[in-house]
C-alpha cells in the first residue's frame, strides 16, 4: 500500500514511521522544512494528567516511547521526568482534580492528590496559602521537541520513507469517493505534479482545515497563536522542579538550565486566530508583563526582579473541545489533527493509531471512537479541562 503523509511535524513523522514499520510504501510531503509548524515552537510537555479518558490513554500509550526514546532512536531528547504539578485555587477546581485523579487511576496513571501543605515539598516556590488542592505525577515531564523531531526524521529515512520537503500538497484526488492521490507543487514534485496513493494522512497541524477541504471535508480546526518566555526569575528555579500549571488561569512554568524558567499562559477572553502563513512569531510585551505577574500570584520565584531573556510565539491547532480529530473521514483519507497543544506528547500513540486506521481499518492501540469529527454536529463534546 502506498500512503502519502502530509505534514512534517512530529505527528506526521510518527505516522510515517509507524506506517513504514508495518511495510507501507510512504511518501511524506512537507510544504516547508521538517518541524517548522507547531513542533518547532512547542514546550515539550509530556503528561498523563488530563481530564478525559481518551487523552489519558493517548498519554499512557505514548509514554513508553518517550521513556525509551534514546534506546529506540539513538537520540537523547533531554527527557526530564520531574513531574507535572497541577494547582487548584478554588473549591470547584479542587473537586474537579479529585475526579480526575480517580479517572487517571482507573486508566493506569500514578497521579497523587496533594493538600496545600504538601505542595511546597514538590515545588518550594509555591505559596500554599493560595492553593486549595493539587495533583502530581512523578513520571510526567518534558523533552526537547527539536531533538525528538530529528530522531523521528532520521528513523523514517532509514526505513525508506520518501521525505519531500518544500513540497506543498495543492489538491487531494478522489475517484468515486475514495482517495487516489494528491496534487503537489514545489521542489519535490514530480514532473506531472501528481503522486498516486491508496491513502492520504492529514497531519498538517495549523493547516488541517485547508487540506481537509481539498478532500471535501469540513473540520473545525483553527490556528491560534500562543506565546512563551524564558526568564531569569527573582529566585532561581531548581532544575528538578516540576512543570507547574495554575488551572485557574492557565499560567504555567517549567525549569530551564541555570535557574531560568520558561513561563507562559493564555489569558485573553477571545482566542487569537492566526494565519499560519503570516503571524507574529515574536512575543507581545504587554503579554510578557502580565505573564510574569500572573505567575507571581501563586509562585514566589517570580516578582519585580524577574528579567526577560527571550520569547517567541507559535501556533496551536485548536478544536472547540480541545481534543483532536483522529479518524478516516472518507475512504482513504485519515486525519490526525487539532491536538490543541497536545500533539507533541501524543505523537507516538497517534502514529500507531494512524497506521492501524490506514492498514487495518480500525484502531487498537487506543480507542479513538470519541475523536470522530461528527461529535461537533451535536452538543455532547468532550471538553478537556486541563489546557495550558
Amino acid at each position: 500500500m502506498r500512503v502519502v503523509v502530509v505534514g512534517g511535524g512530529i505527528v506526521g513523522l510518527s505516522s510515517a514511521f509507524a506506517l513504514a514499520d508495518r511495510g507501507a510504501d510512504v511518501v511524506l510531503c512537507e510544504r516547508q522544512s521538517l518541524g517548522e509548524g507547531s513542533t518547532a515552537r512547542a514546550l515539550g510537555g509530556i503528561r498523563c494528567q488530563f481530564s478525559t479518558a481518551v487523552n489519558v490513554d493517548l498519554s499512557l500509550a505514548s509514554r513508553s516511547t518517550w521513556e525509551s526514546f534514546e534506546e529506540r532512536f539513538g537520540v537523547d531528547i533531554a527527557f526530564r521526568q520531574t513531574g507535572y504539578l497541577m494547582l487548584a485555587r478554588t473549591e470547584e477546581t479542587a473537586r474537579g482534580l479529585e475526579r480526575q485523579v480517580d479517572l487517571q487511576h482507573e486508566r493506569g496513571a500514578e497521579t497523587e492528590l496533594l493538600t496545600p501543605e504538601q505542595v511546597p515539598e514538590y515545588c518550594a516556590g509555591i505559596d500554599p496559602d493560595v492553593v486549595t488542592a493539587a495533583t502530581y505525577n512523578p513520571r510526567d515531564g518534558f523533552a526537547d521537541p527539536y531533538l525528538a523531531l530529528q530522531g523521528y526524521a532520521d528513523a523514517v529515512r532509514e526505513q525508506g520513507v520518501d521525505v519531500r520537503t518544500k513540497t506543498a500538497v495543492t489538491g487531494v484526488r478522489l475517484d468515486d469517493g475514495r482517495v487516489v492521490g494528491v496534487d503537489v507543487a514545489g521542489d519535490g514534485a514530480p514532473s506531472d505534479g501528481h503522486i498516486e496513493a491508496d491513502a492520504v494522512v492529514n497531519a498538517t497541524g495549523p493547516w488541517a482545515a485547508e487540506l481537509a477541504a481539498m478532500a471535501g471535508v469540513d473540520i473545525p480546526v483553527e490556528p491560534q497563536r500562543r506565546q512563551a518566555l524564558v526568564v531569569d526569575p527573582e529566585r532561581p528555579v531548581p532544575e528538578d522542579d516540576p512543570l507547574t500549571i495554575d488551572l485557574e488561569t492557565s499560567s504555567h512554568f517549567r525549569p530551564e538550565r541555570d535557574g531560568a524558567a520558561v513561563v507562559g499562559g493564555y489569558f485573553d477572553a477571545e482566542p487569537e486566530t492566526a494565519d499560519p502563513d503570516a503571524y507574529a512569531e515574536s512575543y507581545d510585551v504587554d503579554w510578557a508583563v502580565e505573564t510574569v505577574e500572573r505567575a507571581a500570584v501563586y509562585c514566589e520565584y517570580f516578582g519585580d526582579g524577574t528579567r526577560l531573556r527571550r520569547g517567541w510565539a507559535g501556533l496551536y491547532a485548536v478544536t472547540p473541545d480541545h481534543h483532536p480529530i483522529v479518524e478516516e473521514s472518507v475512504p482513504g483519507f485519515v486525519q490526525a489533527v487539532g491536538f490543541s497543544g497536545h500533539g507533541f506528547q501524543h505523537a507516538p500513540a497517534t502514529g500507531r493509531v494512524v497506521a492501524e486506521l490506514v492498514l487495518d481499518g480500525e484502531a487498537s492501540t487506543v480507542d479513538v471512537s470519541d475523536l470522530a469529527s461528527d461529535r461537533f454536529e451535536g452538543d455532547d463534546l468532550l471538553h478537556e479541562r486541563n489546557v495550558a
